[in-house]
């Protein structure tokens, strides 16, 4: 069930008003109930999943309270994240794993039989398994109480705004929200209501729309160069901010509408000016999760210099793999983690040079220069988690650095990646709302806020302006079908 499906538009009016109306004290089976079968919705032997791993967090956790011996506890969290990472690891890198195993034997003249299992990538798998082991090791570092109520703590690992794609919320935040008493409020219903139009407003008029062109060029980029390839990879950093950014609103939404609060998972990420910023605000839920529990484990910064830069590089690869079992995220993930470690080797050097030159590095043109070499190393990076493969990676490089062609602003072959010149300008249009709307968020401008204190009927306009250019521009498939987000496929 996707959040811009006709079943999604029925699901959750339903599912809030019966929330409302039973009594707090069921009130999280009701949730639970509705979260599964939502879940179920895409392919019911999902639920075996997602109640294995709930129940081996639970068990773990009252395992890890039950005990002081410092033994224990680390072999119960040991036990814990074991057996949840090999069943991430058989239904997501499995074949990814045997394949590179049966390449290396075959180079070096073994012959390999490659065991071969028919199975389907479980949707939300990542997210959720990421989600139930931030529990168990915030148990063991007594960051929080131990739930011993197994149908509130299913509800944590599987509640449904953000159980597919996020964000992966903390167990210090989400179940304390459990607990909490919930009542209908207007005038917040009203704004998770706003986000979730925003959202969809992201999705069907801009991520969708500008994925026809992107589609089209990455899946044939050997019948085109340069800018063409340029424009594509540009505006897939577009559509895949937009798509999950709208994802995260969405949920975010949703679940404001029933009282709770889920974290921020993107703040204005392009308006980044160095690699490490861009990170911090790119799914920030992600981003927090291998740094609280991969990162600060690893030793952090504490270990000096050497240590740190290979405890950055080491979570970006595994931040690659996170997204899929391909060496095109791998690389991409590395990327991140080499433009980092260079920005902070080179970063005193620089600010050394800046100031024997005299530049103010506050100022403005030198602040948008750093945002604009960031901006272009984002999208290089983008290449490879686009891309197939590594060999279409490489060969859409080639074509951007050998085959240059800027006559195509003039001979109109501009409109003939996939969008017509209309739906071009109405992607166009709309990506300059989205950028208009991230600059006064930066500035402090409170869109929705502002809106709120406007009259009721100009209110109202807006409001339905913007169902109505949701309604009319939006991208749809056959028989008005809706599509899938980006990001459930990791």
């Amino acid at each position: 069930m996707l959040f811009n499906s006709f079943s999604f538009l029925l699901f959750f009016p339903i599912v809030t008003l019966i929330y409302f109306l039973v009594p707090h004290k069921i009130r999280y089976l009701w949730l639970l109930g509705a979260s599964y079968f939502f879940y179920m919705s895409w392919n019911p032997k999902y639920a075996l999943l997602i109640a294995t791993s709930t129940v081996i967090t639970y068990l773990s956790g009252l395992l890890i309270d039950s005990t002081k011996s410092r033994f224990k506890r680390k072999l119960w969290v040991g036990l814990s994240f074991a057996s949840n990472l090999a069943i991430l690891f058989f239904f997501k890198y499995f074949d990814f794993a045997v394949g590179n195993l049966g390449r290396v034997m075959a180079s070096m003249g073994i012959e390999f039989m490659q065991p071969t299992f028919d199975v389907i990538l479980p949707v939300g798998i990542s997210f959720y398994t990421f989600q139930a082991l931030s529990y168990t090791m915030d148990v063991y570092r007594r960051e929080i109480f131990v739930e011993k109520n197994i149908a509130k703590y299913a509800l944590f690992v599987s509640f449904f705004p953000q159980l597919v794609a996020g964000p992966i919320e903390r167990s210090k935040n989400l179940l304390v929200q459990i607990e909490a008493r919930h009542y209908f409020d207007y005038d917040r219903v009203k704004s998770g209501l706003l986000i979730m139009l925003w959202g969809l407003f992201l999705k069907l008029v801009i991520a969708d729309r500008v994925a026809i062109l992107v589609n089209q060029v990455y899946g044939d980029y050997a019948q085109y160069a340069g800018l063409q390839l340029v424009i594509a990879t540009l505006l897939f950093g577009i559509q895949i901010y937009c798509d999950f950014g709208s994802y995260s609103y969405i949920a975010i939404g949703s679940a404001q509408v029933m009282g709770f609060t889920l974290m921020e998972n993107f703040k204005q990420p392009y308006f980044a000016r160095s690699i490490t910023e861009f990170c911090q605000r790119w799914h920030i839920s992600l981003s927090t999760w291998f740094r609280d529990y991969l990162y600060i484990p690893l030793g952090g910064n504490r270990k000096g210099k050497f240590r740190k830069y290979i405890n950055i590089m080491i979570v970006f690869i595994v931040s690659g793999l996170w997204h899929g079992a391909s060496w095109n995220f791998v690389i991409w993930g590395a990327l991140h983690g080499i433009f980092q470690v260079i920005g902070l080797i080179t970063s005193p050097f620089k600010a050394k040079v800046a100031d024997r030159l005299g530049v103010d590095r506050i100022n403005f043109s030198y602040q948008l220069g750093q945002g604009i070499i960031t901006f272009i190393l984002v999208n290089f990076a983008w290449i490879f988690f686009r891309a197939p493969n590594f060999t279409a990676a490489r060969g859409i490089i080639d074509r951007i650095l050998l085959e240059w062609n800027p006559w195509i602003f003039s001979d109109g072959s501009l409109y003939e990646l996939g969008l017509s010149r209309a739906n071009l300008t109405v992607a166009m249009i709309g990506i300059f709302i989205m950028i208009g709307t991230s600059i006064a968020k930066r500035k402090g401008f409170e869109i929705r806020a502002t809106l709120a204190r406007q009259g009721l009927l100009f209110r109202w306009s807006v409001y339905f302006a913007l169902i109505f250019t949701i309604i009319i521009f939006g991208i749809y498939g056959p028989g008005y079908s809706e599509s899938q987000f980006l990001y459930f496929q990791f």
